[in-house]
């Protein structure tokens, strides 16, 4: 299956997925997406960075949920033009799909 600008499936290398599980700063989300570009760089192997803006499936209805879509999505749109990675997100509730197929690749 392509996928972005590379091939998945069993019989193609292996490529991962990876970023904090949710968006709890800008500076977070450069400074990971970075570091994991380099280390994959280095390994030869193809990066997805993944964070969300919003995660509403939290076992703790007080659980820290993200900074929501507005910055969420702006950031995620920094790292995608700054750090040059393709960039994944999770949607839940009401989000308008719009507006996030706008900034995300996956």
């Amino acid at each position: 299956v392509k996928l972005l600008d590379f091939h998945t499936g069993i019989d193609q290398p292996f490529f991962l997925i990876a970023g904090p599980c949710v968006i709890e700063s800008e500076s977070l989300a450069m400074e990971s997406a970075s570091y994991l570009k380099k280390v994959c760089a280095e390994l030869d192997i193809n990066f997805i960075y993944k964070s969300s803006f919003d995660k509403a499936n939290r076992t703790s209805a007080d659980s820290f949920r993200g900074l929501g879509i507005e910055e969420g999505l702006r950031i995620l749109e920094k790292v995608k033009a700054e750090v040059g990675v393709f960039v994944l997100t999770d949607v839940h509730e009401d989000t308008p799909l719009d507006e996030v197929a706008s900034v995300v690749d996956v």
